[in-house]
């Protein structure tokens, strides 16, 4: 990476982690993109540039939670299907401690449930995911209809449905690294209800 995208990409984590102190501690809607800049010690449009909206604050890692489906269907190897691809993705991901998954802190799930812009954003990403992976299959299949629609939802409403799971047992106690094993049982289960109508769909040839 060059000096100027390295130094760059500390700025923008610098807002980030600024920002969500002060969310923090007097909540997401009553700080203004004002306060985080003088907090950070930049300018207003310093922040914007790094974070258009002010949601982006707090869900700094939304591209790749929106694309992340979508990429992992395109890249698949020859042979594995739409599932096979997302349900090893998932799982990668999520032994990786991808941010984009889950489980998130505690701080962060009380933050977002505490404001009806966060709780609406969250709901616009999944949203957007699942339209990114429907995209990505009707571009390889070159058919768009209900078909390639109704499998994206179905594969995208795993990550939903898990999503909110870890929110609730974060905020119920249980540790991220128990949730972290949860989850994945849990994919594997969902995964495993899917197959008989989705295991031999979109096997990449």
């Amino acid at each position: 990476m060059r000096l100027r995208d390295r130094l760059k990409q500390q700025t923008r984590q610098a807002i980030s982690d600024v920002a969500m102190e002060l969310f923090a501690a007097d909540g997401f809607d009553a700080v203004t993109i004002a306060q985080v800049a003088e907090a950070a010690g930049v300018s207003k449009m310093t922040v914007t540039n790094h974070f258009p909206r002010k949601e982006d604050l707090v869900f700094d890692h939304a591209d790749a939670a929106i694309n992340g489906l979508a990429d992992a269907v395109t890249a698949r190897a020859v042979g594995e299907s739409i599932l096979t691809a997302v349900r090893r993705d998932y799982l990668d991901r999520l032994a990786a401690g991808a941010v984009s998954l889950g489980p998130p802190t505690a701080t962060f799930a009380r933050l977002v449930q505490n404001s009806h812009v966060l709780i609406s954003r969250a709901r616009e990403i999944a949203d957007l995911r699942e339209q990114a992976l429907g995209d990505a299959i009707a571009a390889e299949t070159g058919v768009d209809d209900t078909r390639q629609r109704v499998v994206a939802a179905q594969l995208a409403s795993v990550h939903r449905v898990l999503f909110a799971e870890s929110v609730r047992r974060i905020l119920d106690g249980q540790s991220r690294a128990t949730i972290r094993r949860l989850l994945a049982a849990k994919a594997r289960d969902a995964f495993d209800l899917l197959e008989p109508a989705l295991g031999h769909y979109g096997i990449k040839t």
